[in-house]
């Protein structure tokens, strides 16, 4: 997942365009149909500089894009991935419904299903659908005398939905309302239904205290900053999600010192020693944190993942990919676990950092334009 900002020539998309249906449709057993495929897209690209892409290309090549992310340690279950083709989505109210549904779909009760929806490609006869959410369920983080309540990663959306008018109850949990942007126009926010955000209360098997610290998180990390590109035609709005790796939010959202920085309190919960780094009392706060996430979201019947079964997973799509004849790109320091990383089989690898498309790419933030 790189920047992907350049405009692109009708050369360019045309020789994009080549590259992805003769591979796509090799991939699903359509061959005979390339020929006469890759001309209607030449005559396409030339009156208009861009083609559409029929529902199967749209599919398939999503499919593809997560199976290209180089960052993603779960790309053992690409071909599992629901897309849904939102293009028909123009105004702000009809994306925010697709968003919803899509919401609702992933959850599916606790059963998170990878899915992905796909928003106007970004050419010109299109209204650009701009999601300013980084994730389509995130928490708010409020400035205070005292520090950030909430989380300070999303601090400035916070402020700027407050400036909209916006204002939640200020508590360390509060959904973040949906900032959608169609072309230029001012930005609408839409609050989320609190029945349909799936949220996990988390206790400890161990601790009874643990549940006293009102910890809590969300069910499905649905990512909404990226372009999804195939073939040469860039979606700027294609919010997708797998479910947790439970590291993510014990280790990263819960443990970070820039994010809820848990790890001082569970060590004092604990009585460990943290005037000294040689008491290694981050890790064993860190280990608290993480079989806490695993033990709740599985109290909850919520899937999640721990880093070792992940680690196993990309193993076996590791031997997939070289079974079906393609080399698997990775970047080592992003699939690496944070916690336990030498016992996976990934510590001792190196990986092709390549950026192949289709793919992901990060794109600008709309707060620092």
């Amino acid at each position: 997942m790189h920047s992907s900002q350049a405009k692109v020539s009708k050369q360019e998309r045309h020789e994009a365009a080549i590259d992805f249906i003769e591979q796509c449709y090799a991939e699903c057993d359509r061959e005979d149909d390339v020929d006469e495929r890759l001309e209607a897209i030449w005559h396409a690209i030339g009156r208009t500089g861009h083609y559409t892409h029929t529902s199967m290309e749209l599919e398939h090549g999503a499919k593809m894009a997560w199976r290209n992310s180089n960052r993603c340690i779960g790309r053992h279950f690409w071909d599992s991935l629901r897309v849904r083709d939102c293009r028909e989505a123009t105004t702000a109210e009809a994306a925010y419904d697709e968003l919803v549904s899509h919401i609702t779909t992933a959850t599916n009760d606790g059963n998170i299903v990878p899915t992905l929806s796909v928003f106007p490609a970004a050419v010109q006869e299109n209204p650009r659908v701009r999601i300013w959410n980084q994730q389509l369920i995130r928490y708010a983080g409020y400035e205070t005398d005292s520090g950030v309540v909430g989380d300070p990663d999303s601090v400035a959306l916070t402020s700027y939905c407050q400036s909209r008018g916006w204002s939640g109850e200020g508590t360390p949990f509060d959904l973040l309302p949906l900032v959608i942007q169609i072309g230029d126009r001012e930005p609408e926010l839409f609050e989320l239904p609190d029945e349909i955000v799936l949220e996990v209360p988390l206790s400890h098997p161990d601790y009874d205290w643990f549940a006293e610290l009102g910890l809590q998180w969300y069910a499905v990390p649905i990512v909404s900053d990226m372009i999804l590109e195939i073939g040469g035609i860039r979606y700027p709005a294609a919010p997708f999600n797998g479910w947790y790796m439970g590291t993510e939010i014990g280790s990263r959202d819960l443990g970070d010192t820039d994010r809820y920085d848990m790890l001082p309190e569970v060590a004092t919960r604990l009585g460990l020693d943290t005037t000294t780094d040689r008491s290694l009392w981050k890790d064993q706060a860190l280990t608290v944190l993480n079989r806490a996430v695993l033990h709740s979201f599985d109290t909850e019947g919520v899937r999640i993942v721990d880093h070792h079964t992940a680690a196993d997973q990309f193993k076996q799509f590791e031997s997939d990919e070289a079974a079906a004849g393609r080399s698997v790109t990775g970047d080592r320091s992003w699939l690496l676990p944070p916690n336990a990383s030498s016992t996976v089989h990934i510590f001792d690898e190196e990986y092709d950092e390549t950026v192949r498309t289709p793919n992901f790419f990060y794109r600008d933030d709309p707060l620092t334009m």
